[in-house]
């Protein structure tokens, strides 16, 4: 019997239809050592040595992986292919080997679960990689050290129960950079003037704009749509209406000519197949879900076998997949979709694990329309995922989208005057789709058939006042966008990172977007003041390429924490002996506290939302929740409830009654003003939840322990004799394991 050992069950029982009954397949469910939760578990005298300890909820999984492996002829580690798959399987074998089996271990790792990748994987193994154990076991250590060193420092200065990351904090930095932009933001005014023409004599004067500025959906082919671009040869910049009047005036009555007709043709070449961090801004733009949601679908989707290995930075493609794509192209769109040869991708960042494949589907024969027949229990939710990298692997060897582009130049010369003025109109029209076959296209300006020097007449014009906008806040998508491109973290942490500053009540997440928090400002404003190496952007992303060079085996792991933490250390004394104290801003409401009548009632922000609560806290203990009420909306179900704001346990946001529990009206998407629900409409809406609940295994109760049979009363007693206990020597200790680089390992 041979042992595989994966670390989810979903992925195990996918392994079981793979693998004959030569196999028993185990799931170690995650990892199966940590770090102590309640101490910092790592010895700062000795090498950073990490103290590693199985929880108690994994004791009952390694005591049967234990019992498997003793009558075990072959082991195989067989978590994912990334660092933390590799540190994961180094903590298996520590906690199985021993003097019988230690040469029984195998490393079997595959990119995709078919059963030809499975089984090439069980037939050609491998050995642990120590370099990818050191550069996760490397990260472990420092985000530790930060999370448990600084973390008190903010206890003490700020207030209780505040974190501190090494990668969270600088991603925090972001936003809150962002959130002060906007703040400091003064728009400026400009104006922006469009003017509808024709050819001349073909059409009179008419309305082609509304109030709004917007042209008629339906135009006709004569009309064309051109902005002001420059005057008197100057690029044009109207900042004020009283130079908009003017110039408006003169376009009411000016001269129109072509000046110039430009056509070129353009060529839009397809966009490489996802990355994890392509996916999750995709996934983000597309569908709205977060960076954490995407990540959980691409994990269901791998598990099932439908997608290659989600964690990867490369865009390579295994030739046989090339293959496939292409063969799919030509039997289903045509050899006019069909590069002449493969379309390939690199990456240009310089630590892309070119190894792995980029994400992709494993079998093109699996669309959208019977995916969720391959495979169980899978939701709407992971059928577009899935149909958005099957659509971006096939559109990555695919031919280019070609478009005529056409561009107007239009010269309007005033008869008040001698001011000239240069209007531009830019259409496009698409000769031939290419990949944009799987990916919609935004139809564009048809522009009439016209040629230099011909005349044309006014028919509208509209003259909008417009601000300059602040930058915009960051989505899931922008985020992960600028955490890439600066290094910050790697793309399989991006999920993690935006989890916690969100948990931690640090940023909100408003409409998809992100607004920095008064305690998320207090706190990045703190770090940046006292702890500025650790808060630069540069300095994370050197530390990540360090981490990357210990994959690599370039570079010593405790050396590299050695050289972050001694200076980190002495910070932390200073700080923690001689910063002030800080105060988290809070806004006042200009009551009198009812529980004490000394202090004011002020607005906090907690970790579930606003409430409010006594200026003297902690003197004052009192605090009330804050209900946020949408005005002039009542409950669709009830109709006599005003529809309010609620946190779930975890601080998510959803909409209810304001009657609760007499009405149960719940949701997570704002209700509209006129929405009406029956209770028959609502009924069915919970009955068919909790088929879903049913359905993903989120109904299912902790089993029942097993009531002891009641033993059989013997017929006859035995007569027992009590022998003395023999003194025995306590089982001789396995022999002292080499240490992983300079760490020791301790269980």
């Amino acid at each position: 019997m041979d042992l595989v050992i994966v670390e989810s069950p979903t992925k195990a029982r996918k392994l079981k239809d793979y693998l004959g009954n030569k196999y028993v397949i185990e799931a170690s469910v995650g990892h199966v050592r940590d770090l102590p939760k309640k101490t910092l578990g790592i010895d700062l005298e000795n090498h950073y040595q990490p103290v590693y300890e199985v929880s108690d909820d994994k004791k009952k999984v390694v005591a049967n992986l234990r019992k498997l492996a003793k009558t075990a002829e072959k082991i195989y580690l067989a978590t994912d292919p990334d660092r933390e798959g590799e540190a994961i399987a180094w903590h298996i074998k520590f906690l199985l080997e021993d003097s019988k089996n230690k040469d029984n271990f195998y490393r079997s790792t595959f990119h995709e679960i078919t059963k030809e990748a499975v089984q090439s994987a069980i037939d050609k193994p491998g050995k642990l990689n120590l370099d990818l154990v050191n550069a996760q076991q490397a990260r472990r250590v420092l985000d530790r050290l930060v999370g448990y060193q600084v973390s008190p420092v903010l206890w003490k200065k700020i207030r209780r129960g505040l974190s501190a990351g090494r990668v969270q904090s600088v991603a925090l930095r972001l936003i809150v950079e962002r959130e002060k932009e906007i703040i400091a933001f003064k728009p400026e005014e400009f104006w922006e003037l469009s003017v509808a023409l024709a050819k001349a004599g073909l059409l009179k004067e008419q309305k082609v704009f509304d109030e709004a500025g917007k042209a008629k959906e339906s135009l006709d082919k004569n009309i064309i749509i051109a902005a002001l671009d420059k005057i008197n040869d100057k690029k044009a910049k109207v900042e004020n209406g009283a130079d908009a009047k003017l110039i408006t005036d003169d376009l009411l009555t000016a001269d129109y000519l072509v000046a110039k007709v430009e056509k070129t043709e353009r060529n839009r070449q397809s966009l490489p197949p996802f990355t994890t961090s392509l996916i999750q801004q995709a996934a983000a733009t597309s569908f709205g879900y977060s960076a954490k949601q995407t990540m959980s679908l691409a994990q269901r989707l791998y598990e099932e076998g439908l997608i290659t290995y989600h964690r990867t930075d490369s865009f390579n493609l295994a030739t046989s997949a090339i293959e496939k794509a292409r063969e799919y192209i030509g039997s289903n769109f045509g050899k006019e979709y069909l590069p002449t040869k493969a379309r390939v991708f690199t990456k240009t960042s310089k630590n892309a694990q070119e190894a792995h494949e980029a994400i992709r589907v494993t079998d093109l024969s699996i669309d959208k329309n019977n995916v969720m027949s391959k495979a169980g229990s899978l939701t709407e939710q992971h059928v577009k995922l899935y149909d958005l990298i099957w659509r971006r692997f096939l559109a990555s060897q695919m031919n280019a989208a070609i478009y005529d582009q056409t561009t107007i130049l239009v010269e309007a010369k005033a008869k008040a005057n001698s001011n000239k003025y240069l209007l531009r109109s830019s259409g496009s029209v698409v000769r031939f789709d290419g990949w944009r076959r799987l990916f919609s296209i935004a139809e564009d300006q048809i522009l009439p058939d016209l040629k230099e020097n011909e005349a044309l007449s006014y028919l509208d014009l509209a003259s909008l006042q417009k601000f300059t906008q602040a930058p915009p806040r960051y989505n899931d998508a922008s985020l992960v966008k600028e955490l890439e491109k600066r290094g910050i973290g790697r793309p399989s942490t991006y999920a993690s990172i935006i989890s916690v500053i969100v948990d931690r009540a640090y940023v909100e997440r408003t409409q998809k977007k992100f607004f920095a928090t008064p305690i998320g400002i207090t706190v990045c404003d703190f770090l940046i003041a006292h702890f500025d190496n650790f808060m630069d952007y540069d300095f994370t992303a050197s530390m990540e390429e360090d981490l990357d060079l210990i994959a690599l085996g370039e570079k010593d792991w405790v050396t590299i924490i050695d050289l972050f933490y001694k200076p980190l250390a002495i910070k932390i004394a200073g700080v923690t002996k001689d910063a002030d104290r800080v105060q988290v801003p809070v806004e006042k409401t200009g009551e009198k506290c009812p529980e004490c009548s000394e202090g004011e009632v002020v607005i906090r922000t907690g970790r579930f939302g606003k409430f409010m609560s006594c200026s003297r806290f902690p003197e004052c203990k009192y605090t009330k929740n804050i209900v946020e009420t949408l005005p002039d909306q009542h409950c669709p179900l009830c109709g006599e409830g005003d529809v309010v704001v609620k946190n779930t346990r975890w601080g998510k946001p959803f909409y209810g009654c304001s009657l609760y529990p007499k009405c149960d009206f719940a949701s997570w998407k704002k209700p509209e003003v006129d929405y009406k629900l029956t209770q028959e409409e609502w009924n069915e809406m919970k009955r068919k939840r909790e088929e879903w609940k049913e359905k993903m295994g989120k109904n299912k109760k902790p089993a029942e322990k097993a009531k002891p049979a009641a033993k059989k009363k013997a017929a006859t007693k035995k007569k027992t004799v009590k022998k003395p206990a023999k003194a025995t020597k306590p089982a001789a200790k396995p022999a002292a394991k080499k240490p992983v680089s300079k760490a020791k390992k301790t269980t």
